[in-house]
């Protein structure tokens, strides 16, 4: 597994980089860590610029010693432009199968889940990407043995077992749990309007439910099965929708004491809403623990 680390002098990189050394990977994975010097700084005095270029250097130096002290094949550099762009072409040119960055800091990848760069990344990187949210008290979702909580949010789509497959490829620490969470969603045929319903068609309305009922069971089961293959204990919560789904996933999040929220990229067609877009990027950025959005290979 490749796995690109883009880090910053800020805490919340700090949070990223032990993340990745603290959590088990697939044999043979290897990690690059990348520290953007932004553009700006070319504009103003060489002072300037010799000590951003000192500090990138400092912030990869010190990643891959950290990392290789954890037993992983780690190796870094320090890279000037946009931070954007510069991640994504190296998230490209690397061939990265993951993206790890942290969710705040104080320099160019500090803005990383700030406005367009966060949206450039989350809907455009050629991978997934992880945003590790850094915790000010020990994470009370951690079970023990220093297992994991993983809440996988899935609306039964090919992305969203995208998302439980690339859980079952990862090894995860002894002692680990995942809870999959499927939200009932009432959805309308092909063309027609909420109006068009009537408000005392209660037939339309039942079938309707027992029709989103199924499907969100369907899809607990489906994403169930994949991850039967894992030594995770897995159970499963079908949330009636009383909220936005992001509102949903959220606030389960956060009452089971998660410690890493996944979901898929896009959602099932009639579901786009749920797992694409504007969705995925509001639960990376207002998450209270990491969360990680899966991109379907190819």
């Amino acid at each position: 597994m490749k796995i690109l680390l883009a880090m910053d002098s800020s805490p919340a990189s700090q949070a990223a980089l032990e993340e990745v050394a603290a959590r088990p990977w697939p044999a043979n994975s290897s990690i690059e860590a990348i520290s953007v010097i932004e553009s700006s700084h070319l504009w103003t005095t060489s002072e300037i610029v010799l000590e951003a270029e000192r500090c990138a250097q400092e912030v990869v130096r010190r990643a891959v010693e950290r990392l290789r002290s954890a037993k992983l094949a780690a190796s870094g550099a320090a890279l000037s432009g946009d931070p954007k762009t510069v991640i994504l072409d190296r998230a490209r040119t690397d061939a990265a199968d993951l993206l790890v960055v942290g969710s705040h800091g104080d320099s160019a990848v500090a803005r990383l889940l700030i406005g367009s760069v966060a949206s450039a990344v989350l809907r455009y990187a050629p991978c997934s990407v992880e945003v590790v949210r850094a915790k000010e008290q020990p994470t009370p979702g951690r079970t023990t043995a220093g297992g994991m909580k993983i809440l996988l949010a899935t609306d039964g789509s090919e992305y969203s077992e995208s998302a439980a497959r690339a859980i079952t490829e990862r090894p995860w620490p002894a002692g680990s749990e995942a809870l999959v969470l499927s939200v009932v969603e009432l959805t309308l045929p092909p063309g027609r309007a909420l109006f068009e319903v009537p408000a005392f068609d209660a037939e339309f309305l039942e079938n309707a439910r027992a029709e989103a009922m199924k499907r969100a069971q369907d899809a607990s089961m489906r994403a169930r099965e994949i991850l039967s293959a894992t030594s995770l204990r897995v159970t499963d919560l079908t949330s009636v929708l009383a909220e936005p789904p992001r509102s949903v996933i959220l606030k389960e999040a956060d009452e089971w004491g998660a410690d890493l929220i996944v979901l898929g990229s896009h959602g099932r067609r009639g579901f786009e809403h749920f797992l694409m877009g504007s969705v995925s990027e509001y639960v990376a950025t207002h998450s209270a623990c990491t969360v990680e959005v899966v991109r379907k290979a190819g």
